[in-house]
């Protein structure tokens, strides 16, 4: 079987694209784990198929590096977003939907592409952390320097934990800097930490603005590059109209025989 796809990375995030809008590809878990693998593979984070839909645009099936299904990514939106436009299929607004349901996003001049986010229905703040769902759970933790953190270790016990199994968590360390934040992500799935994490960055900010409430507006510094996150809380522990704005970048297109 041979696979036309495209690959595209959101802030060093970076997933293989196919078009299944024939159903003429169906995956095993260790085929997209194999096309994943970054020795032995194309190499990626995540793999999605974009498929057809009769209440939108286009339909985003997403698949972790481990070849399994997963909930909502942020950037792995902003990219099949492009994608489509790259096919042909939407202009500037584009509608589509997803695992966790309707997202709209818009393509920014420049570059950049802006995505509606689900709401966020409950943050629960403790000492050191505090545990959201943005599409995908996440768990953010506090630190003084997330560049000195060793995401890897640390990342994979929190993730672990028994009161996250048998689906395990997301795991964000966030700095508070003057201007914004600093996050690195260990992502399961993943198994790893990744360059960025739409629906991680999107947390930190949101937990981030502790029991305040109004309209804010968060710059947060990843490995992969800059994201930005908007949002309107009405109450201290909910947030509506949640907006990730960031770049969804084409690196190159090919086939792939499986």
């Amino acid at each position: 079987m041979t696979i036309r796809f495209q690959k595209y990375q959101g802030a060093g995030n970076d997933f293989i694209l196919i078009d299944n809008r024939e159903k003429q590809v169906q995956l095993t878990t260790d085929q997209i784990a194999h096309l994943c693998h970054r020795r032995f593979g194309i190499g990626a984070d995540g793999l999605m198929l974009l498929e057809r839909s009769e209440k939108s645009d286009f339909h985003m099936v997403y698949f972790n590096s481990d070849g399994n299904e997963s909930t909502m990514c942020g950037n792995g939106g902003r990219c099949i977003t492009a994608f489509a436009q790259r096919l042909g299929l939407v202009n500037e607004k584009v509608l589509f939907t997803a695992i966790d349901g309707l997202h709209d996003a818009m393509l920014i001049p420049g570059g950049l592409i802006s995505l509606h986010m689900q709401d966020v229905a409950e943050v629960k703040h403790y000492n050191t952390h505090s545990i959201l769902n943005t599409g995908s759970p996440h768990y953010v933790k506090w630190v003084s320097n997330a560049q000195e953190v060793d995401v890897f270790k640390e990342g994979r016990a929190i993730r672990n934990e028994e009161a996250f199994q048998p689906k395990g968590i997301n795991v964000n360390f966030t700095q508070l800097l003057n201007d914004g934040l600093w996050v690195r992500t260990y992502e399961r799935g993943v198994e790893d930490e990744t360059y960025s994490c739409g629906t991680g960055v999107t947390a930190a900010a949101i937990a981030a603005s502790g029991p305040a409430t109004g309209s804010f507006k968060t710059a947060i510094q990843t490995l992969g590059g800059v994201l930005e996150v908007s949002f309107v809380k009405d109450t201290p522990d909910t947030a509506r109209e949640i907006y990730l704005i960031g770049p969804a970048v084409f690196v190159y297109e090919g086939t792939v025989n499986l």
